[in-house]
């Protein structure tokens, strides 16, 4: 499997809710890095912190998200992903779409670091 085949296998398993195929997509100690800004900002360092500090508050928080990717980019161990999130949040019944820029860096078949752009303001409009 190339690389962009293993991003848009992670992808297809995010919008499947296959939370297994994901973690056997991701290196154990990935390196995971949200946008400062954002509820989620910040670094995470493992699966389980990824796990707990990012994808169990999205779906704790949001209905409906979508990470939806315009763009694959391959760059040899590096895959760029041009695209859109949307979601609403629950607790504002907003709804956010954000331009999203997204770098993976992938060894041996596994997402060993992931670090997201995203437009900030559209999020935090969502959830004030």
């Amino acid at each position: 499997m190339s690389n962009i085949d293993v991003i848009k296998r992670l992808y297809q398993a995010f919008s499947e809710g296959d939370i297994d195929s994901v973690s056997a997509l991701l290196d154990p100690s990935i390196e995971w890095i949200e946008s400062d800004g954002i509820p989620y900002g910040g670094v995470f360092k493992g699966y389980e912190a990824v796990l707990n500090g990012v994808f169990a508050k999205i779906g704790a928080e949001w209905d409906n998200f979508t990470a939806h990717v315009d763009e694959f980019i391959d760059a040899g161990d590096i895959v760029v992903t041009l695209g859109t999130d949307s979601a609403t949040y629950k607790a504002t019944g907003k709804k956010m779409i954000a331009p999203t820029a997204s770098i993976w860096t992938l060894k041996n078949g596994k997402v060993v670091k992931f670090r997201q752009y995203i437009d900030t303001l559209a999020v935090v409009n969502a959830i004030e």
